[in-house]
């Protein structure tokens, strides 16, 4: 092996030593550098004669391609080494299964809302939907409800683009405008059916079915804290005949609150309070007698019997139609059936909270 066999290959042993590109460019400079050792062939070329300089420079060239080219291939080497490295470390395993969507739920108050269906439509009652956004009329005055009612203050009520300066249109404060809306559309109803009989010559058609709905859904006030939220679930009740007292309201109510709480142990109480759309009106309270709210007296419903004016506004005859209505909070009940000591909770859409009730 001649002296440039021997340079080309310690070349090729030095480049295939070099673990780094920056390795290898060191190992390049001492080959192909400026002060290299093909750089120095070609310097003592110098004192050699014109014959021998052709030859000799010929052989050095061919050296310095082997080494050019083996450095080439070393450079791609190591580049082709990174690009696997880094396939490998950003590699995707297609064969494991996919992440599968997280089978959802129920809200809670959801689950207390058709709760409340049920037991209710159980007893007879139909369950009425209805707008979110009310008017005036719908919301306060045919509820026999003042202007000067708190209700209708601008701190405590939503107002909402439309209707007219002395009739506004609101978020409603309550769901007690179905009674009104419920019960005008069965009256017009049952009045329809009485001029279809006459007209066919029948005479005979029974009096109007009572009126026996609930009305659940989202109400809104200005008010937040622990127990209170700006946007809240109500639940009114109403039922409306020629022979419904205030008995038939103690009755029905109890056997919902001892269902719903599945405890015939519960104690309701019924304390004189004041609502202007009832009269007389109650607040109703419960006790449990076990637990950890064993012997508290806790609020959940507002009640009474219907007021005079709000059966004249029903389209009825209020010396012959009587009834009770009632008002409770789904978020309250929820809250006591689960032991929730805060409302927002509920509201604050943390999966780790609402999956306990899966």
């Amino acid at each position: 092996m001649n002296e440039l066999d021997a340079l080309v290959e310690s070349a090729r042993t030095g480049f295939a030593q070099a673990a780094t590109p920056a390795d290898l460019e060191n190992a390049k400079a001492r080959f192909l550098g400026k002060s290299g050792r093909i750089t120095e062939l070609m310097k003592g070329m110098a004192a050699l004669g014109v014959g021998e300089k052709k030859s000799r420079g010929a052989a050095i060239n061919l050296a310095k391609q082997a080494i050019e080219a083996a450095l080439n291939e070393r450079r791609q080497a190591l580049l082709d080494a990174e690009l696997q490295a880094q396939l490998k470390a950003e590699a995707l395993d297609v064969t494991l299964p996919g992440r599968q969507r997280g089978q959802g739920g129920l809200h809670p108050v959801s689950l207390t809302l058709e709760r409340i269906e049920a037991i209710f439509g159980s007893m007879g009652f139909d369950v009425a939907q209805g707008p979110e956004i009310e008017s005036d009329w719908f919301n306060f005055t045919a509820l026999n409800t003042p202007e000067d009612h708190p209700a209708r203050s601008m701190h405590d009520t939503f107002y909402v683009e439309g209707g007219t300066e002395a009739a506004p249109n609101l978020l409603r404060t309550h769901t007690s405008p179905m009674q009104i809306r419920y019960a005008v559309q069965h009256v017009k109803k049952h009045r329809a059916r009485v001029d279809a009989a006459k007209a066919k010559g029948d005479t005979g058609v029974a009096g109007m079915p009572e009126i026996r709905v609930i009305a659940p859904g989202r109400t809104y006030r200005v008010d937040s804290d622990a127990t209170h939220s700006p946007m809240f679930h109500q639940c009114e009740g109403l039922w409306v005949g020629e022979n419904v007292s205030f008995k038939d309201l103690k009755v029905v109510f109890t056997d919902f609150c001892r269902t719903f709480f599945e405890s015939d142990d519960l104690v309701l109480r019924f304390r004189p309070s004041f609502f202007p759309f009832t009269e007389p009106s109650a607040e109703i309270d419960i006790q449990f007698q076990q637990g950890p709210l064993a012997g508290r007296w806790l609020e959940v419903a507002g009640s009474g019997q219907v007021h005079p004016n709000v059966v004249r506004n029903m389209g009825l005859d209020p010396e012959h139609y009587i009834g009770f209505a009632f008002g409770m909070g789904p978020d309250r009940l929820t809250m006591l059936r689960y032991g929730v000591n805060d409302l927002r909770l509920f509201f604050d859409g943390d999966i780790r909270f609402l999956s306990q009730f899966q």
